[in-house]
Parts: C-alpha cells; sequence; structure tokens
C-alpha cells in the first residue's frame, strides 16, 4: 500500500464539474493499493496516518495529530502510485491491484480509518476520473508505504 498525504488548509474533489467531497484544516491522502496488500497493511497504515504528528503545537512544533486536532480527512484512491519508469518512458502500473482486489481494500481502508481516528472520511469515488484541488499547508507531504516500512 502507497500513500501520500499532504496537510492541507483545504481540499477538495471536482468529479464531472460536481463537488463531491470538501474538508478545510485536515489530511488530504492519496491511496495506491497493489494485489499483495491485505488487513494489516491497511491497519498499519491507519495507525501511522492517525498518529503522525505533523501538525503545530502552540510552540509551533510539529508535534500535534490529525486526531489530535480533530481534522478533517480526505481520502482519494490513485493507482498512478504504483507507477514503475524502469524501462521506458510510458509508465508500468502492473503491480497496482484491478478493481476486483483494490476496491475492497479501498473501502475497508477509509472504514478502519475512520473507526481508528474516530473522524469522519470523505471520499473520491473510485476509478472515477476527479479534479482534486488542494492547498498544502507549509507544505507538508508524507510519502508512507506499506512494504517499506521507514
Amino acid at each position: 500500500m502507497r500513500i501520500v498525504i499532504q496537510r492541507v488548509t483545504g481540499a477538495e474533489v471536482q468529479i464531472d464539474q460536481a463537488m463531491k467531497a470538501r474538508i478545510a484544516h485536515g489530511l488530504l491522502i492519496f491511496a495506491g493499493f497493489e494485489e499483495a496488500d491485505n488487513a494489516d497493511d491497511i491497519d498499519w497504515t491507519v495507525r501511522k496516518i492517525a498518529q503522525l504528528r505533523i501538525f503545530d503545537d502552540e510552540q509551533g512544533v510539529m508535534n500535534r495529530s490529525v486526531t489530535d486536532i480533530r481534522g478533517e480527512l480526505l481520502v482519494v484512491s490513485q493507482f498512478t502510485l504504483h507507477a514503475s519508469t524502469k524501462k521506458g518512458n510510458r509508465p508500468s502500473y502492473c503491480k497496482a491491484a484491478g478493481p476486483g482486489v483494490a476496491i475492497p481494500l479501498y473501502e475497508s481502508f477509509c472504514a478502519r480509518l475512520a473507526d481508528f481516528s474516530g473522524l469522519p472520511v470523505q471520499t473520491g469515488i473510485f476509478g472515477a476520473q476527479m479534479l482534486v484541488g488542494l492547498k498544502n499547508d507549509g507544505p507538508v507531504t508524507i510519502i508512507i508505504d506499506s512494504k517499506n516500512k521507514e
């Protein structure tokens, strides 16, 4: 599972020129799944996201989590996080899970994130052509890979 987290002061998803989801202060989370992902990957990633201290405390030090600040969460599926650019100039997405595997993983991830964090989770629509807008705060962008726990 690959995740890109962006700390935002606002983010939104539009589909077919209609607003699907919008958040203010919180995290925009891009989530990509591969065939080998399972419940353990989801649980580890959910705990990491909910407890990641990337929001400022009163002294301006990144010492608070999205859960601590009662921030908002927006999760967008993004298979392109598993792009391989090793050969040629056209990315290969062969490691990205197909919809039959990825959709249940995505739905489970969103549900587990809501349960663990105690925060509502807004989403895009899996597989849809989406326009994602964001105001990155910091900027703060974090990459998490459940298969490479660094």
